[in-house]
């Protein structure tokens, strides 16, 4: 594992999540916490990870296998798709809900947070609406808060305020606007609100100042309709912890209260962060480390949640050895998937990708069938082993470093022979040769490739023809983020538009691990 979280003395330094779980929302149930993150374009969504203990986290399952309508996804939609949600336990059930800013809010229910999930049910339409969350009251009422996006909807900056019907499936009035932040000084773009009620109060905390630099509020109110008090609950101070912005308040079963968050880190994505919490005299919260006013700043290192769990040190997974049944857990794609993509049978104990005719194959952007992961550190490398079988001029496959901008190493049919190339794509750009492509031996179609990620998302492409060892190839270049994500290493095979059936390309392994000395 290239990054873990756990140091194994009973602290954990952060981020506990160093790769893009966006806007995270965390539960407690019985002995576990589960976390739900933003996937916008990614397939499957709404992934479903577990811990025992905050620090130690692996995925269990997706609560969207597809996204809807199914052809509007059927080709990457970035910065689409599914934004901040909300988890929740209610009633026996865990209950997502989730925003689409095209279409409305909407809610998924399982039993077991591993699914089966329910198909989602649409209980708001209409553009702009954001970053649901619900809550259920003592008395029976249930309400939900959502904020706005000014991309669809015009405005911003702004909560409102819906009761909802208690099964979840609609709302039930027109809704009213709780917290205005125009009117508050120094307010920006307040969103991501989470709803909850503690001794009496109704609470709803919520960031704004912007991803990128912007802060964590808490507001109280004795009526859920308000008027709400306001206070900044924690902000950057003087640590390098960047815009602490949208999360989640948790307890613990011995009563610690926890909050987590995430921090944009660019091509990094948006990683979480945990942050003790505690109730000031005054009845606020504050995380992190008090300045003394109540506005906390992030810890770097802490002492890790006192639980009766003794988990293991662990991370979401990141290699895959392709010897089960399914693509791990951490892989998702473009778009939404069609089986004939690819294959763990072909070839048992290796991934087989058809090399599928695409109009859009000249921008792997544009492709659904790329197959990726987050990046999982700031520094590491992932390695495959390719091996392309086609005789359809064209077709290619490879590893690529994958954002607004993107870059890719792999194999390419030309006509009479398989060669190694190297090629990137600027912003808004045609794709281009990186180093001159290189033939292979007459009769060989297999490589190694790998990539080196640096801090600082520096990557570096390198390849192994022969058996010898990896020589660099190409200059070194930078990852960019995607549109609301972080960038995406990954896997693709792709043929022209008028290539027949294009061929396959078969990966035996991709591995995942800490950058050599």
């Amino acid at each position: 594992m290239p990054w873990v979280a756990d140091l194994g003395d009973g602290r954990y330094q952060n981020p506990v999540l160093n790769a893009d779980w966006s806007d995270p929302d965390v539960i407690r149930v019985g002995p576990y916490f589960y976390l739900v993150a933003s996937t916008f374009n990614r397939v499957p969504g709404l992934p479903i990870l577990r811990s025992a203990d905050l620090v130690n986290w692996s995925v269990i399952g997706h609560a969207l296998t597809e996204l809807r309508p199914r052809d509007h996804f059927s080709e990457p939609r970035h910065g689409e798709g599914v934004w901040a949600p909300a988890l929740r336990h209610h009633d026996g059930k865990f209950w997502i809900f989730y925003p689409d800013p095209d279409f409305g809010i909407f809610m998924v229910h399982a039993t077991d947070p591993r699914g089966p999930w329910s198909a989602p049910h649409p209980v708001a339409t209409g553009k702009g609406l954001i970053d649901p969350c619900p809550l259920w009251d003592e008395d029976g009422q249930a309400y939900l808060v959502h904020a706005w996006a000014k991309s669809r909807s015009g405005i911003n900056n702004r909560l409102t305020l819906h009761r909802m019907s208690p099964d979840g499936t609609g709302l039930l009035d027109e809704g009213q606007i709780v917290i205005n932040g125009d009117e508050l000084p120094g307010y920006t773009t307040l969103e991501g609100p989470k709803l909850y009620k503690r001794d009496g109060w109704y609470w709803i905390f919520a960031p704004a100042g912007g991803v990128t630099n912007g802060w964590q509020s808490a507001f109280r109110s004795r009526d859920i309709r308000g008027p709400y008090e306001e206070r900044v609950v924690l902000a950057q101070g003087d640590t390098p912890v960047n815009g602490p912005h949208q999360g989640a308040w948790v307890t613990t079963a011995g009563g610690e209260d926890w909050f987590l968050h995430f921090q944009d880190r660019g091509p990094y994505g948006r990683v979480v962060h945990l942050q003790p919490m505690r109730w000031r005299t005054d009845g606020w919260p504050v995380m992190g480390t008090d300045d003394g006013s109540g506005r906390g700043t992030p810890v770097l290192v802490h002492t890790k949640p006192r639980v009766a769990a003794r988990p293991a040190v662990t991370a979401p997974a990141t290699g895959d050895e392709f010897t089960g049944a399914e693509l791990g857990r951490q892989w998702t794609w473009q778009a939404n998937p069609d089986p004939a993509w690819w294959s763990l049978r072909r070839s048992p104990g290796r991934l087989a990708l058809a090399c599928r005719p695409s109009p859009v194959a000249h921008d792997l952007r544009l492709l659904p069938n790329v197959l990726g992961q987050r990046l999982p550190a700031e520094s590491f490398t992932a390695t495959t082993s390719l091996r392309l079988s086609t005789t359809t001029e064209g077709s290619r496959a490879g590893l690529v470093i994958l954002g607004e901008t993107y870059a890719w190493v792999g194999l390419r049919h030309d006509g009479d022979r398989i060669v190694l190339v190297c090629r990137t794509a600027a912003q808004d750009a045609a794709e281009a040769d990186a180093v001159t492509p290189v033939p292979l031996p007459r009769g060989r179609s297999a490589v190694r490739l790998r990539v080196r990620v640096l801090p600082g998302a520096e990557c570096r492409f390198a390849a192994d023809v022969d058996g010898r060892g990896f020589t660099p190839l190409g200059a070194p270049f930078p990852a960019t983020a995607g549109k609301w994500i972080g960038a995406t290493v990954g896997l693709f095979a792709t043929g022209p538009a008028a290539g027949g059936r294009g061929g396959v390309a078969e990966f035996d392994w991709f591995r995942v691990g800490p950058v050599s000395s």
